[in-house]
């Protein structure tokens, strides 16, 4: 990832971080566990698949309702991380409605997306060490 990109990441998640709702989101214990047994890589497999199968299309019918608030590490980033829908992709990021996502705009949120787990896994591990 390069420096401008990683600034750019640090400064959306800072962002975000003053947002009442999106700092309400958290990893639980169970996700942390979940991430531990399938490791990195397999959770940012997902997030790629998530992301491909859920807001990439031009036009999505439940855009808004489309990801869960529960069931996978991925999910709860999403919401943390305002990558969940469309509209939380354009207020937060400036990504575009009514297109598909590029793969670069893929991996841009992907990315958001894994550095927001990485930050939780770090701060899980500060906390109860």
């Amino acid at each position: 990832m390069s420096s401008d990109l990683n600034k750019k990441i640090d400064n959306i998640l800072f962002s975000l971080s003053k947002s009442k709702f999106r700092s309400s989101f958290h990893l639980k214990e169970n996700d942390i566990q979940y991430i531990k047994d399938k490791g990195l890589n397999k959770i940012k497999e997902h997030a790629y698949d998530f992301i491909k199968n859920r807001l990439a299309k031009e036009v999505i019918p439940n855009d808004g309702k489309q990801t869960p608030m529960k069931g996978h590490p991925v999910f709860i980033a999403q919401h943390a991380t305002a990558t969940c829908c469309r509209g939380c992709l354009f207020k937060w990021h400036k990504i575009e409605k009514n297109k598909a996502l590029t793969n670069e705009e893929i991996d841009y949120i992907v990315c958001v997306i894994m550095k927001w787990i990485k930050n939780e896994l770090r701060n899980f591990r500060d906390i109860n060490n």
